[in-house]
């Protein structure tokens, strides 16, 4: 019998797309809000952490509607990973909108149309609704099919249990359909809205875990619901005003998405700015008075200009946003980060990107951070990982970091080369100058 080849397998724990923040998973704080040395995936930036942290703790209470936070530092210093921890802490139900200050101007909108989008994508409103459900775990389901193609419509019946009691319901064509759509199988936990008829299906019962071998990660075990099957329920629906905009823009309109007694909550969002000093003085206007609307989420905008030219102005200020709109904002700074900080970013990185690396290769790796920059050093991360493949080794080592240090340069190193080839590049300074007039008009022109 020829040798069976069986072919290779990769464990796919994490299928999600890597990317340059994808290892943040918080602000990695404590219960009394100190920051902890190295915590889900955030590294150093202490003091700029616990300001982060206050401020959420403020937005999760209710007290800084309207308010602004300005994160500046230099490039590479983690501010929007500060964002991102931010969003990650604050979790689903409080909306958080995030844009680049770029993309206002490339939208087919008006400037301020696309800010006020970004606004009403950031402010959340839950909708709380008293209704009428049937919750408890699925016994049976018997599903009666049509002998005859054309027959009277397939009916069914649905077994539920609690704690308590068990019931028997008759299922018609939509509700078999609705069945059908979420899997639902014995020893599921469901609940049934009883006004639309919409299935959840909220995890598989304690009793049935041990069904199955294997288990896929995804499924969720909870307790038999106890007390009656049928009863009333506050279910709390979490929306965005931009998404209210979109189905008011519909016949059937908003409410009628709910069957139940409405009460409108209103809840705060968060909307981050990166690279804020590219709105221009139309847009700072406009952030300006919409600050005072009694509606607005809390704006983190972030910044690694100095003094610079506010755009659309002659004029300089600091981080190029204008002074009216600076006092408003709470500034948090970030800082370089030191030695052992980029030590432990690469380390985290190598764990996120899968990459096993020798002792020896990432001090050197640390070495290159310092004297180039963060962003490059993760950079060669995979590209060292590829040289690495291609020797077919199974640890990067000094060598791969090498080589792919020789292929990619780095700014200083580009810059160097360009001051000692510039001659040779079109439209340099050097060429033109030193160009005839014929050849110097032909340029310009």
């Amino acid at each position: 019998m020829a040798d069976l080849k069986l072919s290779e397998t990769r464990d796919l724990t994490r299928i999600e797309r890597i990317g340059a923040h994808s290892h943040i998973r918080g602000l990695g704080l404590d219960s009394a809000l100190e920051p902890r040395a190295v915590s889900e995936g955030m590294v150093g930036q202490t003091s700029a952490r616990k300001a982060a942290g206050v401020i959420l703790q403020m937005i999760k209470e209710g007290r800084i509607a309207g308010r602004a936070v300005l994160i500046a530092g230099q490039p590479g210093t983690g501010k929007t990973a500060i964002a991102m921890g931010m969003a990650k802490s604050l979790g689903l139900e409080t909306p958080f909108a995030m844009i680049s200050a770029s993309e206002i101007f490339s939208l087919e909108m008006s400037k301020t149309e696309a800010l006020m989008q970004s606004f009403r994508k950031a402010i959340g409103v839950r909708i709380k609704e008293e209704t009428e459900v049937i919750e408890g775990e699925v016994v049976e389901v018997q599903i009666d099919r049509p002998a005859v193609a054309g027959a009277a419509l397939k009916t069914g019946k649905l077994t539920m249990k609690t704690t308590e009691m068990e019931g028997v319901y008759d299922l018609g064509a939509k509700m078999i359909e609705s069945l059908g759509k979420e899997k639902v199988q014995s020893g599921d936990v469901i609940a049934i809205d009883k006004p639309s008829g919409k299935v959840t299906k909220l995890g598989r019962s304690f009793s049935r875990s041990r069904d199955y071998d294997a288990i896929g990660p995804q499924v969720r075990f909870v307790q038999c619901p106890d007390g009656e099957l049928q009863k009333r329920k506050e279910i709390v629906h979490c929306v965005t005003l931009h998404e209210i905009d979109v189905i008011n823009s519909r016949t059937q309109g908003f409410l009628a998405l709910f069957t139940g007694d409405t009460g409108e909550i209103r809840a705060e969002g968060v909307l981050f700015i990166d690279e804020v000093h590219m709105l221009d003085i139309e847009c700072f206007s406009f952030l300006n008075r919409a600050l005072e609307n009694e509606m607005a989420p809390i704006v983190v905008v972030a910044t690694n200009r100095g003094i610079t030219t506010i755009r659309g102005t002659n004029y300089k200020s600091p981080h190029g946003i204008p002074i009216d709109l600076l006092d408003r904002l709470l500034i948090i700074t970030t800082q370089p980060y030191t030695k052992d900080d980029i030590g432990k970013i690469l380390d985290i990185r190598c764990q996120e990107e899968d990459v096993e690396m020798a002792e020896e290769a990432k001090a050197l790796l640390t070495h290159i951070g310092v004297e180039t920059s963060l962003r490059y050093a993760i950079h060669l991360i995979t590209a060292a990982a590829l040289a690495c493949q291609k020797r077919k080794g199974k640890v990067v080592e000094n060598e791969d970091i090498t080589r792919v240090y020789n292929l990619f340069l780095d700014v200083k190193r580009s810059t160097q080369y360009l001051m000692e080839y510039q001659e040779q590049y079109m439209f340099s300074e050097a060429s033109i100058g030193d160009g005839d007039e014929d050849g110097t008009n032909a340029m310009l022109s």
